[in-house]
């Protein structure tokens, strides 16, 4: 009977080692059989790299990790429950956080209700008792990073995507920490491991593509989900990376080297898909928001101010001989002068958003002067959801905001003296700018384009109350 040597042994042993057996006495159970088995298929005439081959085929790729599974279920208590969990919690909580899913698109009750619950399965049953059973099958400690860092990538971003479908506090907060660990940590350490796998040697270069490509793509989505800059550059230049380059490069070295298409592609064409479908929805998603609802109605708003401005002017032209013109004048003048100050903060905002640190910077295409004062083109504008100027302008406590109750106070201080008090009761909610800047202590933040919106509304505010104004004093006899 033909017998190994003693460097056959050695390789089959440094073999088996690589697929992480290491329940007691399993491996040296594991090296006889296949020693055994290889030795058989020598009988009948193969030398020991074709004999040797022929097992590994016959075994499968995954087998002796199986055997190793089966026998920790079978006589560890402890590795039984924890994978027990890991099934129950998983499917149950990826059921609960799809179902929720679809009823807070259909609006439907209980979705939060459902989603909480799923995250709940998922971050504190199925992440932990995956991690055990990970841990439990590998004793890697080369791994241990890639292990924490995918569990905390899992928590955070599942527990970001429930703060955010439900508009919590800190949901920004915990999508970045997610994204983060995985480019920071997750993906090198991913792509270190398989680096180190010798039987992908040839594919080391198709990994390094997918994994940059990868890590951009994520970045541009957390920036794309924040409305941060550079969102686009980040997502395009992950997208030329991983689809374009690593996903062909990767499927021209497989069909190169095989000759059937292995489970391995297969995960990685869904893997791909994952990574790259949740970004064209949300791009969908906020491209068909803006086009068909936000700038629609701004535009209207535009026009609507454009129309209260031009009518009360004719209003006031049509009692230009009238001896009530010497109440209307003042009034107009007064009117003109808050809606400026509106205005100057709409244009100090966009300075500061379309701007440096300490150089701001407009354009005319961006905010151009009319007749009726400036008017804001929200096309134009590069950065319509940067939080910092509704944080530097609107607040109660900026100066800017104070300015703006100062005018007010000062409009309605006019009014009391040529209206009713109940008429002026009246305006003074009209005016209330809690009425209009309803962005609270900051803890949520506020875009740009936001802020913008609700200062063109109350120019309108302002410009209905005046023609009401107007139209008492014409008809005072």
């Amino acid at each position: 009977m033909p017998e190994l040597s003693y460097a056959n042994i050695d390789r089959i042993s440094n073999d088996i080692r690589k697929e992480e057996i290491n329940f007691s006495h399993l491996l040296d159970e594991l090296i006889d059989h296949v020693c055994c088995d290889v030795e058989s298929e020598m009988q009948k005439g193969m030398n020991f790299n074709e004999a040797y081959q022929s097992v590994k085929q016959r075994m499968g790729s995954r087998r002796l990790k199986e055997i190793q599974k089966e026998t920790l279920y079978a006589v560890d208590t402890k590795y039984r429950y924890m994978k027990n969990l890991m099934k129950i919690s998983g499917v149950a909580g990826t059921v609960l956080f799809g179902i929720s899913a679809l009823f807070k698109i259909q609006h439907w009750p209980m979705a939060s209700v459902m989603m909480t619950f799923g995250a709940l399965f998922l971050v504190c049953a199925f992440l932990p008792s995956a991690l055990v059973v990970l841990w439990k099958e590998t004793h890697n400690t080369k791994r241990i990073v890639l292990f924490i860092s995918a569990f905390l990538t899992g928590a955070l971003f599942v527990a970001g995507t429930l703060f955010k479908t439900n508009h919590w506090p800190f949901a920004g907060t915990l999508l970045t920490l997610a994204t983060f660990i995985a480019v920071v940590f997750f993906m090198p350490s991913l792509l270190v491991n398989r680096m180190n796998d010798q039987e992908t040697k040839s594919k080391r270069a198709a990994y390094i593509f997918g994994a940059t490509g990868s890590m951009l793509f994520i970045a541009g989505l957390l920036f794309k989900i924040q409305h941060w800059p550079l969102a686009t550059v980040f997502m395009f230049l992950g997208v030329v990376l991983l689809v374009i380059i690593a996903l062909p490069y990767y499927t021209w070295l497989t069909w190169k080297s095989e000759n059937h298409i292995s489970s391995v592609f297969i995960f990685m064409i869904v893997g791909t898909l994952l990574i790259i479908m949740p970004g064209a929805l949300v791009n969908l998603n906020l491209q068909h928001s803006y086009q068909e609802f936000f700038y629609p109605n701004n535009i209207r708003q535009n026009e609507m101010y454009n129309y209260l401005y031009r009518n009360n002017s004719s209003f006031m032209t049509r009692y230009h001989d009238s001896l009530n013109i010497k109440q209307m004048e003042p009034l107009h003048s007064k009117t003109v002068a808050l809606l400026t100050t509106i205005s100057n903060i709409q244009e100090r905002m966009v300075q500061q958003s379309e701007g440096k640190p300490g150089n701001p910077a407009i354009s005319a295409e961006q905010i151009k002067k009319t007749e009726t004062g400036s008017e804001i083109s929200y096309r134009n504008l590069s950065f319509i959801m940067d939080p910092a100027p509704v944080n530097d302008f609107l607040m109660p406590q900026c100066k800017a905001r104070q300015e703006l109750n100062s005018s007010i106070a000062d409009y309605l201080n006019f009014l009391a003296g040529i209206v009713p008090a109940d008429d002026l009761t009246k305006y003074k909610r009209a005016l209330d700018t809690e009425t209009y800047l309803t962005f609270g202590n900051g803890a949520v933040l506020t875009s740009l384009v936001t802020g913008l919106h609700s200062l063109q509304i109350m120019k309108n505010g302002v410009l209905t109350v005046e023609f009401s104004v107007l139209n008492g004093i014409a008809k005072h006899k």
